[in-house]
């Protein structure tokens, strides 16, 4: 039988374990937590906790703080979410072990004194107090802890203060009766690390990129005896490639200040000397210095310009660096705690022998960030900017498709700047400092961002004009087998991946839309890109066709590079005919540059990673002179003919026209539409904008003619006579000057084609005879 002693032994070790957890990443929230933590619900059980409670949790260097303990399901079980500003208090790191209690005995304060750190507040006077601190404690009840820093946020800027005394002493819980003192000179900061270091918590959009770096680099500088224990060698490099402003020096950054290794951060150019064997040298000094200060991680920035291809450069200052940096990396020590972290945005253009394992083992694409990314990366940037209520950080996501984080903080920068030119008047350009009062004033709302988006575009993609169209299925009138199969084809696989998995079937690639000019080839392509919210990237064929030999195909390959970095996308070639004709038909054509771009245009589409999901519609009137290659499966899968409208189908086209225009009653559509067989979508909105102008004529006439009778002191005009509205006389007029653009032998033909194809479908064979 045990004794009461080894009991109560038992029963302390047990609670020993249970209360060390690891420190793990904040979840980026809009709201400040730095006085509130978070566990798994049954970690929460396991400690007889509940949500709410307060928790005493000590770390290193015998530094404690108090906290809140809240539920998060998300959390995992033996971890526990600490924000960067209470792991600083503690002086722990992502990944430490800390240990938690109960705190059971605090009480509520009756007296809190707090100064600001003097580094802070540099440039504001006035009263801290209503703009900062008020504004902290009035939020929610607050446990402090004498020698506890915070940051209050307000004011567009955050301000770090230090709890310098409690009543009662060492802890506390601030109430609303709570007495709080803001007085006295700023502090001026002590030894240890500021808190406005770059961490993970400011690195927003890459999750998954983040783990794989965390497991890559963290492990070996951390614990290296796991690797050795498990008889491997850790990794020597790792490269980070992306387009620019993506974050890779950011997160070079964090990753440094996290796990408190030595940086050493190497700019491209500057270790280039005109003096020769001395960019080696540079090169030898920066890998000794790391060595020395182990565990130390070497950052090259843009390291495609001090290691390009040897084959492809001339000079032989850069081909000498490529093979120092070959050996230095290759006598690295296995466990010299040494990790070369590179960044660039031309991957393709660095040396190959660097590419391999043993050098960059692994090679992890920061790319263009999705909507729940963008979304973190703007609550980042705005989480110092006081917001005003009716802003909404989901919809700006939304919205900024093709954006890098670098654009997202260019867009946030904007909308403030907005926000401080309207009350520029209240600003003195001849004072050194600006009062709080008026800084609290300020604040960012929606319509600053709205203005700050008309201005902005993204960075990575400014060469090719990317956008998210905004023509919805009511702007197309009729069509609807077409819509239908459209969606089914290219929406599915954006919104619905998951059913594509299941069923063990990959998405079609491409589509192809032929038939007579004016029919709405180009406006479903926009539709489709609008309706499944992907990036929309319009290539006009002949503008990627230049003078200089082997340009075409280098432009081929660039617009595929930003598709596939802008993705979800659909990638629209409009007349496709003219990069796309048949091959060997190009006798005199620039020694066979069509040929050239077509061949390339074809291994892009079988090269496409099924990861990225880039979609190509083609758009053409010549589908007859289309090389066979490009139409079979696998590359543009659907063949669609996208025919004359019918009478139904005429009749919607009408209705999408003049949705937005007065139309008078008397107005008969159906009839119209009758009227109008054989013309196409665009022959029948020239014919309503026709009849909207002769309503605009008479208008301004019935105008004109007021005006004359006014100054004549006549009689003015009864507002009855005034045109408002677009009559059936506008149409008759309009159809007096209506023509038809594609003849009955062009449908012909087209009709003869999709039969050649043998198209199987339900509006393919249903062709109307003109």
């Amino acid at each position: 039988m045990t004794s009461k002693k080894d009991y109560s032994t038992a029963i302390l070790e047990r609670k020993k374990a249970v209360n060390r957890l690891v420190a793990d990443e904040v979840v980026v929230t809009t709201g400040d937590s730095s006085s509130a933590v978070s566990m798994n619900p049954t970690t929460m059980d396991k400690l007889e906790l509940f949500h709410g409670d307060t928790i005493r949790i000590k770390g290193k260097k015998r530094r404690e703080t108090v906290c809140h303990v809240l539920a998060d399901e998300t959390c995992e079980e033996p971890k526990i979410r600490i924000n960067r500003v209470v792991r600083s208090n503690l002086r722990i790191r992502l990944g430490d072990i800390v240990s938690v209690h109960v705190c059971s005995d605090i009480k509520f304060g009756k007296r809190v004194h707090v100064l600001p750190i003097d580094d802070t507040i540099e440039r504001v006077t006035g009263d801290l107090f209503v703009p900062y601190v008020k504004p902290y404690f009035h939020e929610a009840y607050r446990p402090v802890r004498k020698g506890d820093h915070f940051i209050a946020r307000g004011g567009m800027r955050s301000v770090e203060f230090k709890v310098i005394e409690t009543d009662p002493p060492e802890y506390c819980v601030v109430a609303p009766d709570t007495e709080i003192f803001c007085e006295g000179e700023p502090i001026s900061r002590e030894d240890e690390d500021r808190l406005d270091e770059v961490g993970y918590d400011d690195v927003g959009g890459v999750r998954k990129q983040l783990a794989q770096i965390r497991e890559l680099m963290e492990l070996p500088i951390r614990h290296p005896q796991l690797f050795k224990a498990i008889g491997v060698k850790p990794p020597k490099g790792i490269l980070l490639y992306g387009p620019p402003g993506s974050g890779k020096t950011l997160l070079a950054r964090a990753v440094a200040n996290e796990t408190g290794s030595f940086f050493h951060c190497i700019n491209g150019p500057e270790i280039m000397s005109k003096m020769a064997g001395e960019s080696e040298s540079n090169l030898r000094k920066a890998f000794e210095e790391a060595e020395k200060n182990a565990p130390a991680i070497i950052f090259i920035d843009e390291i495609d310009s001090i290691a390009p291809k040897r084959d492809k450069t001339n000079g032989e200052v850069e081909k000498r660096i490529v093979s120092q940096l070959l050996t230095l990396m290759d006598g690295m020590k296995s466990r010299a705690n040494v990790i070369v972290l590179g960044a660039t945005n031309r991957p393709n253009s660095i040396d190959p022998a660097l590419r391999r394992f043993g050098r960059f083992d692994r090679e992890i694409e920061i790319g263009v960030p999705d909507e729940v990314g963008r979304l973190e990366v703007l609550r980042i940037q705005t989480k110092n900017m006081k917001l005003s209520d009716d802003v909404d950080l989901e919809r700006v996501a939304r919205d900024t498709h093709g954006y890098v984080g670098a654009d997202l903080g260019a867009l946030s920068t904007e909308a403030a700047l907005q926000c401080i030119r309207e009350k520029m008047d209240m600003i003195d350009f001849e004072d050194e400092s600006i009062d709080a009062e008026i800084l609290n004033s300020m604040a960012v709302t929606n319509q600053h961002f709205t203005t700050a988006l008309e201005t902005s575009n993204p960075s990575a993609l400014r060469e090719t004009v990317v956008e998210v169209p905004n023509v919805s299925c009511e702007d197309i009138g009729g069509l609807e087998n077409v819509k239908r199969e459209l969606i089914e084809t290219v929406q599915y696989p954006v919104e619905h991946p998951e059913k594509f998995e299941k069923f063990g079937m990959s998405p079609s690639r491409g589509v192809l839309f032929y038939g007579p000019p004016g029919c709405g080839k180009t406006l479903l392509a926009k539709m489709i890109a609008n309706e499944c919210q992907a990036n929309f990237i319009s290539i006009k064929g002949p503008e990627l066709l230049t003078m200089w030999f082997g340009e075409s195909e280098a432009n081929v390959r660039e617009i595929f590079d930003k598709a596939r970095q802008s993705a979800p996308c659909v990638l629209f070639f409009d007349e496709l005919d003219s990069i796309a004709t048949k091959r060997g038909n190009s006798v005199g054509d620039a020694g066979g540059a069509a040929d050239r771009v077509l061949n390339q245009l074809l291994t892009e589409m079988d090269g496409m990673s099924a990861k990225k999901t880039v979609f190509i519609i083609g758009a053409t009137n010549r589908p007859d002179i289309i090389d066979p290659a490009l139409l079979r499966p696998g590359r543009l899968d659907q063949l669609i003919y996208i025919p004359l409208p019918d009478e139904l189908s005429r009749r919607q086209i009408f209705k999408s026209c003049l949705r937005k225009s007065p139309v008078s009653k008397d107005v008969d559509l159906s009839t119209l539409a009758k009227f109008t067989r054989g013309f196409s979508g665009a022959d029948i909105t020239e014919i309503c904008q026709r009849a909207c102008k002769y309503a605009i004529r008479e208008n301004i006439e019935k105008d004109i003619e007021r005006e004359r009778r006014r100054k004549d002191n006549q009689m003015e005009v009864d507002v009855d006579d005034e045109v408002s509205q677009i009559e059936a006389a506008h149409f008759e007029e309009s159809m007096k000057y209506a023509r038809r653009s594609v003849s009955d032998k062009d449908i012909r033909k087209y009709q003869a084609f999709a039969q050649t194809l043998q198209q199987s479908r339900g509006f393919g064979n249903d062709l109307e005879s003109t």
